[in-house]
């Protein structure tokens, strides 16, 4: 990772400090940007699920920073974008969504993540834009002519999103091909619409975010600007948001609220301070001092981690509810109302109860945490991935209680 240079400017400095900068385009001049003047800046999300990863989190944050160091976020909805599909990181072509799918999964994405800015119309309120408003009238020719003129096939075929697919031999569309120039062409419309001068994203984006800077001086003889935030990964080296149940989501539909505390209540223990700084709002003293908790007390930081992450996400309320529910469950030994709870018909096996759990992401892995010990009935390990669960094994409150290791637990509902 680059080393962040000596800003000046209230926000890189912040934004520096709190571990969130890899590089950026022009740091001096951006650097006396910020200092001069309040500054728009976007970032943008597709629309190919019915909510964000915390893979993204990073990304929603920056938003969040911008706009309480007193700058104006743009939160960009690529309804058109997500008609081509970005390539970026991805070996194989996405599958092709109907407009209603991808209608209904902006919208619950926006369910999941709108409150953590304010919109509105003061100066440094959010704008909420979907690139579907520009994208979509595009005619073809017209396009192509006056924007698509701009790009060098010869320079993207040199971009990190395509050169992987063609150094695999894996198939990219013509459709994927073009998503740079959408991304970039999605830079152009929001500095002319509201003098939007900068663009913020991961790391694996720089190229679209080099393209848009590109493109904004050939079409408008505009300076514009790229931020990057660091792809994040735990300190034992593996890829952050990902669980053996698969993918932390931000919507509580998706993953409870009790289920994200627990995320971050398992942070490796190298990982904390430094996502204590990218994750929450807590003053960095207070957060020198927790990083500096070694031993058993490290694991209060941890749950000041889970608390505090949580409540940006969920609410205050959510997060102290979760974290009492946890506390009353593994210090207390009890069921404790408030874990995640799934009904299922008994009787049942135990490998499709610990997959509709959600501690298994399927049979296979179902049966390697039972060889591992790694999975409880009622407190107890289980043994035998041909077990049968029926309604004897309820316990006194009625449900089954499945635990994963000790930290993660689900009550079964008879149905």
């Amino acid at each position: 990772m680059p080393a962040a240079p000596a800003f000046q400017s209230e926000f890189l400095k912040t934004f520096a400090a709190r571990g969130a900068y890899y590089d950026c385009s022009a740091p001096q001049d951006l650097d006396a940007l910020f200092a001069k003047e309040r500054v728009t800046a976007y970032i943008g999300f597709d629309c190919t699920a019915d909510s964000l990863h915390v893979g993204s989190l990073v990304q929603l944050m920056t938003l969040r920073r911008l706009q309480q160091a007193g700058h104006r976020p743009i939160l960009l909805m690529g309804g058109g974008t997500t008609k081509a599909g970005d390539p970026s990181g991805k070996d194989e072509t996405r599958l092709i969504l109907t407009p209603e799918q991808i209608e209904a999964n902006k919208q619950n994405i926006l369910g999941g993540i709108r409150h953590l800015l304010k919109f509105g119309d003061g100066p440094s309120d959010a704008i909420l834009v979907d690139n579907a408003e520009w994208l979509d009238k595009l005619e073809y020719i017209p396009f192509l002519r006056d924007v698509g003129r701009h790009f060098s096939v010869n320079r993207m075929l040199t971009m990190d999103s395509v050169k992987l697919r063609l150094d695999r031999d894996q198939p990219l569309s013509f459709l994927e091909f073009n998503y740079s120039i959408m991304q970039a062409y999605d830079f152009v419309e929001l500095y002319k619409r509201y003098g939007c001068k900068l663009q913020s994203s991961g790391s694996d984006q720089w190229g679209n975010v080099v393209s848009g800077i590109d493109l904004g001086r050939r079409m408008q003889s505009a300076q514009l600007f790229g931020l990057t935030t660091p792809l994040i990964t735990t300190s034992s080296g593996a890829k952050m948001g990902k669980t053996s149940a698969g993918a932390v989501w931000l919507n509580a539909n998706r993953v409870s609220p009790y289920d994200y505390w627990q995320f971050w209540r398992n942070t490796e223990d190298g990982d904390v301070g430094r996502f204590l700084r990218l994750f929450t709002e807590l003053p960095e003293a207070e957060i020198a001092r927790l990083e500096k908790l070694q031993g058993a007390e490290l694991n209060d930081a941890k749950k000041v981690l889970a608390t505090e992450a949580t409540a940006i996400l969920h609410g205050r309320e959510a997060a102290d509810k979760a974290g009492d529910t946890a506390r009353r469950a593994f210090e207390e030994g009890a069921s404790a109302d408030g874990l995640p709870t799934i009904t299922a018909t008994l009787p049942d096996g135990i490998l499709n109860l610990a997959v509709a759990a959600g501690l298994a992401a399927s049979n296979s892995e179902a049966r390697k945490l039972i060889a591992n010990n790694g999975l409880k009935l009622n407190d107890t390990s289980v043994s035998d991935p041909k077990l049968t669960v029926d309604a004897s094994a309820l316990n006194s409150d009625g449900v089954l209680k499945l635990s994963s290791g000790k930290k993660k637990h689900v009550l079964v509902k008879p149905a």
